[in-house]
């Protein structure tokens, strides 16, 4: 894809992105003062990334097994309060281990 043509793809998306951001400074320019609404909106970046993450645990190893075991270690480890790179790399191993021990069996 050519220059010329690939430069009205990035205005468009370049538009979107900073609509998406600055329309709810917007119009929220005073302070939030519910107590709902601010429990709202504190909880949904995490409800999104759950609600992104988790069918790809399940049903991105080649064996659902592997995703669950992915997932129990990513729980204990989250509840243990360690960082997200030791997570991430304790899950992938517990799927690659997982698979390893299914496929020999």
């Amino acid at each position: 894809m050519s220059f010329e043509k690939f430069l009205p793809y990035l205005a468009v998306m370049a538009v979107v992105t900073y609509l998406i951001r600055a329309v709810p400074f917007a119009m929220f320019s005073k302070q939030i003062k519910s107590r709902f609404a601010k429990s709202f909106l504190y909880y949904v970046p995490y409800a999104v990334l759950a609600v992104m993450t988790v069918p790809e645990i399940f049903f991105s190893p080649d064996m659902i097994i592997a995703g669950v075991a992915a997932l129990a270690v990513a729980v204990l480890l989250a509840y243990k309060e360690r960082g997200l790179l030791t997570v991430a790399m304790c899950c992938s191993a517990a799927v690659f281990v997982t698979e390893l021990i299914a496929k020999h069996i």
